[in-house]
């Protein structure tokens, strides 16, 4: 079965314990059975643990659950997870006694059509689907045979929001059972340093929280657990269900020496601002309030109770007015008033006397409140450096006058000209949150959804908390001319009080020494410059401690970032500029594997001991496919054309037609993916991960780094491929094969499929080599280089040789697959180079002029011992100007 997961996506598990016709274990428990404490209908969750890394803002979480079915008859067990809406889910695995099924990320469509038939089928499916205020709920399910285990591994990351000063990781708890192994583990890496942290639980007392709860900070590292034993998670001392059953919230802040921080990480940078003490600007806010009959009742008490407590926090240099739409459109005062004693006390009881009545006339109110915030500004009714704000709240859809959503929102952005943003409230689910959420975008605002619920004035109020203090506008984030590419959103009309403003970009130069980051704002009393000398080497020295840091994070913040903002404007574009950010956002989607509105997870495992893909996002399900078979084989290496990467990495590409080879390395750190051979068309990829020496040296001139896994996938055939130097894991849908390299065997599948007709064969010679094959036209070695497993300083690595190629098709694309297509280029210029023995010459390639060095590289397809010479020109700095883009556009985050 397949498991389909989407839409943007903190935490909980339940065991669902319908009864399976999954077979039964071997292994059965015999006489009366004596069950561990916190087994509910034979089913153990023994260990959930979420993970929490949190890097420069960037969290990266990991929720793993382990339970295991102790009955004697096969049961189901569900995992359900909330996650907050605003992260993005970018793995998930499934374990079953040791087997792993993996998720992959494609685009949602085709998905979803397949989800869909395997719903009309009776088949289960993993879904997301919204669970509250801040998250959305995971939940899927799966038959566990009896005896056996299963693991649920879940991967989130999010950007966190400053709100109100502090940061916050909201997680929602919820084992529903006692739990042998529970604890919560967060790291949290800050180069500006950790000004203060906090963990708070709604579910349970402060004196059993403090025992169960350690947190502390120190420079830039702060640590949270949560690790209640059995008897701190019971309801009460004698009972047997858990109490852990809420909202666990840790917040935190950092410091502000300066107003302004940049990291900078492989060519990636992000801007984090966010000054402090900077007098408040005046602002002019018009209330524009849905009073028609729907209204009615406790959401208008809430909501005059919410403007009444924001009435007595409002400023005396602040400027207010309220607009009340129903059928008809009323205002307290036909101008904007400023919040004096005296006025405020009269606008409260304007408030107390708002009463309900009649329809829904959104357009008139919100062009009212319009020309209202222009004819002060127009006729310097409000001061000059003051800021206009429109909050809007409504409970549903216009229906009197003009009530078409397109139409209102074309006159309300043709009124505002983008001069001051708004802000929609929608209060409840009856209304159209796409088209509040579209309008407000439109106009430099944002919507919110009030939940009915007996807090509504509470949420009411902290909206306007977080919008009731600027201290800029019109902030525009600058940098030099030409040494930024691909920058994320970097002008804000406002700058409130207790937020930040995070901006994310790639360097055009990675080896640049400095660059200068500028922030205008225009500020109460004066406009403001706030600039930021950017020193690489003082950037590095910061970013040191690489124990808190996941990978490229700041890549991923920037990808982040990026996707959140593209989907954002696509809501309020149109047309073609719609249907190209909407590329943009699922092209980064898949690259970086996040589950996004545009993107679905696809999980295949088992069900009724089939392999089924009933709902995978598959080219296609072929039935034809026969039993493997295994058989004694050796290889003899083919002479035709091929293209290779072996050693430190070397890339070797010839070229028969000049009787001559190119090679050049690339040069990344180990664990770095990348990607070696891409196919659209045929559907085959290869990819790979580097390793170091022993205690590989950080100095790039002088480390040694190789491939120590490859990563080999065919979606036409349904089949992935992962070999390292000690196994070769080969996956057929969900049905797995082990072997070792002292295994000697061939593996064969026949079968028709799109573009590769016959044999799939996989010969692995013991200790050697491994030929892989798709048919007639696609064929490549993997070569095993073993080492003297006492040696201090290299290990085992992989050499990859591409010796047939002639059916690959013209899309192939990679570090290796660009160079099956032909290529030209003319050597001059021959001369002596820095080593008398390596002479230098200019090349011609691809429209670039190069200096290239002769050399020589080693072919070990016939002897992985010794190898066999190959002369090449080769290029220097990763191959700069003979493969397509920087090799930085080949990294990929994982190798499926």
């Amino acid at each position: 079965m397949a498991l389909a997961l989407w839409s943007c996506l903190a935490l909980a598990l339940l065991p669902n314990l319908a009864a399976s016709s999954f077979p039964r274990s071997p292994f059965r428990l015999l006489g009366k059975r004596s069950l561990p404490e916190g087994v509910v209908d034979d089913i153990e969750i023994y260990s959930t643990t979420i993970s929490c890394k949190v890097t420069s803002r960037f969290a990266h979480n990991v929720v793993t659950t382990r339970a295991v079915n102790r009955a004697d008859k096969a049961k189901e067990v569900s995992f359900d997870v909330e996650l907050p809406k605003t992260a993005f889910i970018t793995n998930f695995t499934l374990t079953i006694d040791g087997v792993t099924y993996p998720g992959n990320v494609k685009e949602k469509e085709a998905a979803k059509k397949q989800y869909e038939k395997a719903v009309s089928q009776g088949k289960t499916a993993g879904l997301v689907k919204a669970s509250g205020r801040k998250l959305e709920k995971f939940t899927v399910s799966v038959n566990v045979a009896a005896g056996s285990k299963v693991t649920f591994e879940l991967t989130y990351e999010e950007l966190l929001k400053r709100r109100k000063g502090k940061y916050e990781m909201f997680l929602q708890i919820q084992p529903k059972q006692l739990v042998k192994h529970f604890e919560i583990d967060a790291h949290i890496f800050e180069p500006q340093g950790i000004s203060t942290l906090d963990a708070t639980a709604s579910f349970i007392t402060n004196d059993l929280l403090g025992s169960a709860l350690t947190k502390s900070f120190s420079g830039k590292k702060g640590h949270v657990s949560f690790k209640p034993s059995l008897d701190q998670q019971r309801s009460c001392p004698s009972c047997t269900d858990s109490l852990l059953d809420g909202d666990f919230t840790i917040t935190y802040d950092v410091n502000r020496e300066s107003p302004a921080n940049v990291q900078v990480v492989n060519g990636y940078f992000v801007h984090f601002f966010a000054p402090e003490g900077l007098p408040v600007v005046p602002k002019n806010v018009i209330f524009v309030i849905d009073v028609s009959g729907s209204m009615h009742g406790r959401k208008l008490t809430q909501t005059k109770d919410a403007l009444l407590k924001i009435l007595e926090d409002m400023r005396e240099e602040d400027f207010l007015n309220f607009i009340l739409f129903s059928g008809d459109v009323t205002t307290w005062k036909d101008h904007l008033i400023q919040a004096t004693p005296e006025n405020l006390k009269e606008a409260k009881t304007f408030v107390k006397n708002i009463r309900d009545q009649g329809m829904t006339n959104i357009n008139d109110g919100l062009l009212r409140g319009i020309s209202m915030l222009n004819t002060a500004q127009e006729e310097h009714l409000v001061p000059e450096r003051s800021t206009s704000i429109l909050i809007m709240l409504t409970d549903g859809d216009a229906n009197v006058g003009e009530s078409r959503p397109e139409k209102i929102q074309e006159n309300v952005r043709n009124a505002i000209g983008g001069k001051f943003p708004l802000y929609n409230l929608g209060f409840g689910n009856n209304l159209n949150y796409n088209f509040l959420e579209s309008m407000a975008l439109e106009n430099r605002g944002l919507a919110r959804r009030i939940y009915e619920d007996s807090d509504a004035h509470l949420q009411l109020q902290g909206f306007y908390d977080e919008v009731a203090n600027p201290l800029l506008t019109g902030v525009e984030v600058e940098y030099p001319e030409n040494a930024i590419l691909d920058l994320t959103q970097n002008s804000y009309h406002h700058f409130y009080d207790g937020s930040e403003i995070v901006v994310a970009g790639r360097l055009v130069d990675e080896n640049i020494n400095s660059f200068k980051a500028d922030v205008k704002g225009h500020g109460a009393i004066n406009d403001l410059t706030f600039t930021e000398e950017v020193d690489m080497k003082e950037t590095e020295e910061a970013l040191k401690e690489q124990d808190y840091i996941f990978g490229n994070y700041i890549e991923r913040l920037w990808a982040y970032l990026t996707i959140e903002q593209l989907l954002e404007k696509s809501k309020k574009a149109h047309g073609d500029e719609k249907e190209n950010l909407t590329a943009q956002a699922l092209e980064l989607s898949l690259k970086y594997h996040f589950v996004t509105p545009l993107t679905s997870m696809v999980v295949t495992k088992p069900e009724d001991n089939e392999d089924q893909t009933a709902i995978a996002d598959k080219p296609g399900e072929d039935t034809s496919v026969t039993s493997s078979k295994a058989y004694l084989t050796s290889y003899q290496p083919p002479q035709n054309t091929y293209h290779y990467v072996d050693g430190d990495p070397h890339f070797i590409i010839q070229v028969p037609e000049k009787g001559d080879a190119i090679c050049f390395n690339i040069d990344e750190d180990p664990g770095t993916v990348l990607r070696i051979i891409q196919d659209p068309v045929t559907g085959l990829t290869v990819n790979g991960q580097i390793i170091g020496d022993k205690g590989s040296s950080t100095d790039s001139k002088t480390r040694k780094t190789y491939f120590g896994k490859l990563g080999i996938t065919n979606t036409q055939m349904d089949f992935r491929m992962e070999v390292t130097t000690e196994k070769i894991t080969l996956w057929n849908g969900v049905a797995a094969s082990i072997f070792s390299w002292l295994d000697t065997v061939m593996v064969t599948q026949d079968g028709q499929y799109l573009l590769f007709s016959s044999r799939l064969s996989v010969s692995i010679n013991r200790k050697k080599d491994m030929v892989v094959s798709f048919g007639d036209g696609v064929t490549f070695v993997v070569i095993l280089h073993q080492v003297w497993k006492k040696h201090p300083a290299h290990q085992d690595f992989l050499g990859f040789y591409m010796v047939d190629s002639h059916r690959m098709s013209a899309q192939t694309h990679g570090l290796l697959g660009q160079f099956f297509h032909p290529l030209d280029f003319e050597v001059s210029d021959i001369r002596p180079g820095s080593d008398p023995t390596k002479p230098d010459a200019t090349m011609l390639v691809k429209n670039h002029r190069l200096t290239v060095t002769r050399g020589s590289q080693k072919d070990y397809r016939m002897d992985a011992s010794v190898g066999t010479k190959v002369m090449c020109w080769f290029v220097h700095n990763n191959g700069e100007g003979l493969i397509d883009g920087v090799h930085t556009d080949y990294i990929v985050p994982s190798l499926f």
